[in-house]
């Protein structure tokens, strides 16, 4: 059984998520928020997501980590590294809890969990999938890299796909332009 290797950044530590990270996913889940994730999601529906994202890890070396400040212990949110079997690719994906937006904490716990994705991992390709209304992750993504894939497969015909550059090369990135 694997379980998700423990992270850490300057500020952060991403780590195996724990029964009592649930509350505060859920919570985020069940807001508006949620929206650009299919959400808002139940409190059922939002553990079926928590529970896949923790199992995850056992059936395919991916999934979700909780993201905590280093300093005082608070979750502030999730990042994860994911192939749900409906996913065409694995998908780096991040969410923060409320009140926590606006202090590089998404790009830090996203960098973290790319460069493990590539490195310890040996991903080959990485892509996030992302709500073309969602102008926060798109930056986030752009920030990291990534440049939009128009012709690269998705879970949801909606969404815009952007793909991470490999740290070993380009491999075509201009294609994706």
């Amino acid at each position: 059984m694997s379980l998700a290797p423990t992270l850490s950044t300057d500020r952060l530590t991403l780590r195996p998520q724990r029964v009592e990270d649930f509350e505060p996913f859920a919570a985020t889940l069940a807001t508006d928020r949620s929206r650009w994730m299919g959400g808002p999601c139940s409190r059922r529906e939002a553990w079926l997501w928590f529970a896949a994202d923790s199992g995850s890890w056992s059936l395919n070396d991916t999934g979700g980590w909780t993201v905590e400040r280093r300093t005082d212990g608070t979750v502030l949110g999730q990042v994860g590294v994911n192939k749900p079997d409906f996913f065409p690719e694995i998908e780096l994906g991040w969410m923060l809890h409320d009140g926590f937006e606006g202090n590089g904490y998404a790009l830090e716990a996203a960098q973290a969990a790319r460069d493990w994705a590539f490195g310890p991992r040996d991903l080959s390709t990485l892509v996030s999938y992302i709500d073309p209304d969602n102008a926060a992750s798109i930056r986030l993504a752009q920030r990291l890299g990534a440049v939009r894939d128009g012709a690269a497969e998705r879970p949801d015909a909606g969404d815009l796909v952007y793909r991470h550059p490999h740290p070993q090369g380009d491999g075509g990135m201009e294609a994706y332009a």
